[in-house]
């Protein structure tokens, strides 16, 4: 019986120590998985209250690179949605995973070689394989045969073009143009120069998405309503036979890049 009473507390006392040794286990490992991050905060001036100022910056720079992106607005050629001095925030993941820019959505595109050398952002009129013609009998741009009312964005007084064109969107290309078509640099003027006036779907920096600034112009871009009912492309081989694009310019010379 002693020896059953012996052997019984030697078993009792030896889990405390198993137990024990199991924490120790533990805690080293924590410690060593984030030893470097005290290494690196007794590196740097002001510890780890530098560490995680550079933390949130790499990750704001991350964000801006691959996510969202702010642009200001430098002229009216957006007028009334998008206000001088307005910021905005980009989507750069809207056309990412195999969607494409839609008629009707706010897009910001590198203009180089096309537009000028700066980022630019304009309203999608047509996509690739579309006839856009303006005007038609009532003084509305058509698209694909169906006319669009543009009066919900068109800056008021504005037609929706003084300049006429019928012309086919390429494939893999964008037709834009800016609401206030008054004071916009846009496909318009640029149809007898390379490229037509096209915006290559793969310059397309994103999709604006949000005002961000100023606080009380804070609101959503929304896709133009009017957009949303034009019937699909023809097909590039009859559009191009459809279009008969004229060349010339209107002579507007408005400055329209955005700036990031």
């Amino acid at each position: 019986m002693d020896a059953e009473a012996q052997r019984t507390e030697r078993d009792r006392s030896s889990h405390p120590a198993v137990s024990e040794e199991i924490s120790d286990t533990q805690g080293a490992e924590g410690r060593s998985r984030f030893a470097w991050v005290d290494r690196v905060a007794d590196w740097l001036p002001g510890g780890r209250i530098t560490l995680t100022v550079l933390f949130c910056l790499f990750s704001l720079l991350l964000l801006t690179r691959f996510v969202i992106q702010p642009f200001q607005i430098p002229s009216g050629s957006m007028e009334p949605g998008l206000r001088i001095g307005d910021r905005v925030l980009v989507n750069k993941l809207a056309y990412r995973f195999g969607a494409e820019p839609r008629r009707g959505d706010v897009v910001v595109f590198d203009g180089t070689g096309y537009f000028g050398d700066a980022d630019y952002i304009k309203r999608v009129v047509g996509v690739g394989g579309d006839h856009v013609v303006c005007c038609d009998r009532q003084g509305r741009i058509e698209v694909n045969g169906r006319s669009v009312d543009e009066s919900t964005f068109l800056y008021p007084g504005n037609e929706p073009s003084e300049v006429p064109f019928d012309v086919a969107v390429p494939d893999g290309t964008l037709f834009v143009l800016g609401d206030h078509r008054g004071d916009s640099s846009d496909s318009r003027d640029h149809l007898g120069s390379p490229g037509g006036g096209m915006i290559p779907v793969g310059d397309v920096i994103g999709r604006a998405d949000w005002i961000a600034w100023p606080l009380s112009h804070w609101t959503g871009i929304d896709r133009a309503d009017g957009y949303a009912r034009v019937p699909a492309a023809a097909g590039p081989l009859l559009s191009a036979l459809l279009a008969a694009p004229l060349s010339g310019t209107s002579g507007r010379k408005a400055v329209d890049g955005v700036h990031g």
